[in-house]
């Protein structure tokens, strides 16, 4: 029989101790997170000093966030590939490709929300 794993607050505790190493990695290991998060430090204040209300700023900020998990995705897909080998396979590079397209599609829907929400 298997072992159980940790349930309840030790399990939150340890979910939690992850979660920090792996944006600790992402800093250290990617250029393009360090980039969009700084992005977002600057837009989160941003988005709030020119919001009119408190919609409008969420609006504003949903994008970086997105764009922020969007990139911890594509570093998770190219890590794990990277792994595997790193001789070339149309498969690694799809893959790569559509995580790295992720990122794309959502700094396109920042500049449509911000768009929208500044200009319209």
């Amino acid at each position: 029989m298997a072992k159980p794993g940790k349930t309840g607050i030790s399990r939150i505790i340890d979910a939690t101790r992850y979660s920090i190493q792996g944006l600790k990695a992402a800093w250290k290991n990617e250029a393009a997170f360090r980039q969009e998060l700084m992005l977002a430090l600057v837009g989160i204040p941003l988005a709030y000093w020119l919001a009119e209300s408190k919609f409008e700023f969420l609006w504003l900020i949903l994008p970086l966030f997105l764009i922020i998990v969007a990139e911890l995705t594509n570093s998770a897909i190219e890590a794990a590939i990277d792994r595997i080998g790193d001789e070339h396979h149309e498969l690694a590079g799809r893959a790569k490709d559509i995580g790295s397209s992720l990122v794309f599609v959502c700094l396109l829907l920042l500049a449509v929300v911000w768009g929208v929400v500044l200009f319209w």
